[in-house]
């Protein structure tokens, strides 16, 4: 049985980016943990992107990351240099978020892992959910897709040599900026994309949320070469899982079948999926672009929920007056 608490804002019932607590009238913690294997070569590059990914949950709560912890799983046969080069990328994005590194755990493990435990904060009247979604709202995206098709390409020695360090720069990339004007702004829900693609973060905000949503295919942004890749059978095996989980619950309406590999494509530390209220929307996306976000796109609509409950229409067609 899971203790109940009233201080408690968001646990796991509702498939949240990271746990809120309550501390005070002002005051509540964000905490989230997040650690995978490799996905570059360059193990500098890694950590960077391992640790953005890992601070991206407090970003998509609305919150201020402020201090992390390193967890790390690797085989002491490859040496320490390799080690050292992956804990001095985490750092540095550490470094970048304002956050402080306060220490972790290694174990010796057959194949290298890494991440952070981090912990942020948050006003407990801001926390931003991934279940307010409200019918009307608009639905903003702001990274680019196509990292994990990517990742594959490239593991494959199959992608043009450019598109390493364009997906680099992407997952790389903090959220920070983002989350900050969001909350200026004022959104009614956040969830950030990565495992389970753009339509699996999708399907959990509708139904957290009890509504509907239509996905307008061509406003969906995705990195240069990733839809050629996906038409040479390029698509990692967790896109496929996403895509036999979710499917489902998805119309994809026509859409071209490389554009509806990437709507499934499992990312790595993605963008931010935002619900605004409409008349709010043009704002957000103008401010997210000042602010250097890698893409900033309204990509589709809230509605209200249908028969089916829950559900998402992807249409071949962009937003009407978008």
């Amino acid at each position: 049985m899971v203790r109940q608490d009233p201080r408690l804002i968001a646990g796991f019932e509702r498939a949240e980016d990271a746990g809120v607590y309550k501390l005070s009238d002002d005051l509540a913690i964000i905490q989230t943990v997040d650690f995978f294997t490799p996905i570059l070569d360059d193990p500098f590059e890694f950590g960077q992107v391992a640790a953005a990914n890992a601070l991206s949950d407090v970003y998509a709560m609305g919150g201020t990351p402020i201090t992390a912890m390193n967890i790390v799983c690797y085989p002491c046969s490859l040496g320490m240099d390799v080690l050292r080069d992956i804990l001095r990328g985490g750092a540095s994005k550490v470094a970048e978020s304002g956050a402080l590194l306060v220490g972790g755990h290694s174990v010796d493990d057959k194949e290298p892992k890494y991440g952070l435990s981090v912990t942020g904060v948050v006003h407990p009247d801001r926390v931003v959910l991934n279940s307010g979604a409200r019918p009307g709202d608009l639905i903003v995206l702001t990274k680019p897709l196509g990292t994990g098709i990517i990742s594959t390409a490239l593991r494959a020695g199959a992608a043009p040599p450019e598109c390493e360090q364009t997906a680099f720069r992407v997952m790389s990339l903090l959220n920070a900026g983002a989350s900050r004007v969001m909350q200026e702004v004022g959104v009614h829900a956040c969830t950030d994309i990565t495992g389970f693609g753009l339509l699996g973060h999708l399907f959990e905000m509708v139904s957290a949320s009890g509504v509907s949503a239509k996905v307008f295919g061509p406003e969906v942004p995705v990195i240069e070469f990733t839809l050629e890749l996906a038409s040479r059978g390029f698509v990692p095996g967790g896109s496929r899982r996403n895509r036999k989980h979710f499917e489902p619950h998805v119309d994809l309406g026509g859409v071209e079948p490389d554009l509806a590999e990437v709507l499934f494509d499992a990312q790595t530390s993605g963008g931010l999926l935002i619900a605004v209220a409409s008349d709010r929307a043009g704002d957000l996306v103008m401010r997210l672009r000042e602010e250097g976000t890698a893409a900033a796109s309204v990509i589709g609509e809230i509605r209200e929920p249908g028969p089916r409950g829950a559900w998402i229409d992807v249409v071949p067609e962009t937003r009407p007056g978008g």
